[in-house]
């Protein structure tokens, strides 16, 4: 398995988690607001410190991560929909359409991580891009293993 690929699906975990994580914790929809932009100024302060952004890149690497982000959050979002509409009354023509989109979003998310991967490098060095991967798959373990040890909250440790 390419590194790529795995990155890509810790994004995907990651991706969700920013979605789930707050609500698991919250009491209300404004709590889970915060939580959210707590996640995300946690998850910026992280990559920046982690990739060593100066002030400069910083500027132009934001708003094209945040790109890159929303957009990957879209297919995130759509495959897991596809995934959700598998039923038993599904004829099998139906199921293997089903998967043959799912393939197709899988492609799209991959030609989108190389596509980035190439915008990266116009505002960030290389080994920064791959700092950034690392960064985000790092990152992603972190919130893994907090949500997973909340006091209440099902995790690994307490099933």
């Amino acid at each position: 398995m390419s590194i790529l690929s795995t990155t890509f699906r810790v994004l995907s975990l990651a991706a969700l988690l920013l979605t789930l994580a707050p609500a698991a914790h919250a009491q209300g929809g404004r709590r889970g607001g915060q939580r959210l932009a707590q996640l995300e100024n946690a998850k910026i302060a992280f990559i920046t410190n982690r990739v060593a952004l100066t002030q400069d890149q910083a500027q132009k690497f934001w708003p094209l991560y945040n790109e890159f982000s929303d957009r990957r959050r879209e297919l995130n979002r759509n495959g897991r929909l596809l995934r959700r509409d598998v039923t038993d009354g599904m004829t099998d023509q139906q199921i293997r359409e089903n998967f043959n989109q799912s393939f197709a979003l899988r492609q799209q998310e991959l030609n989108l991580e190389k596509e980035y991967f190439e915008k990266f490098q116009k505002v960030i060095s290389l080994r920064q891009v791959a700092q950034l991967f690392m960064a985000e798959r790092d990152f992603t373990r972190e919130v893994i293993k907090r949500v997973a040890g909340a006091p209440g909250q099902p995790g690994l440790d307490n099933d």
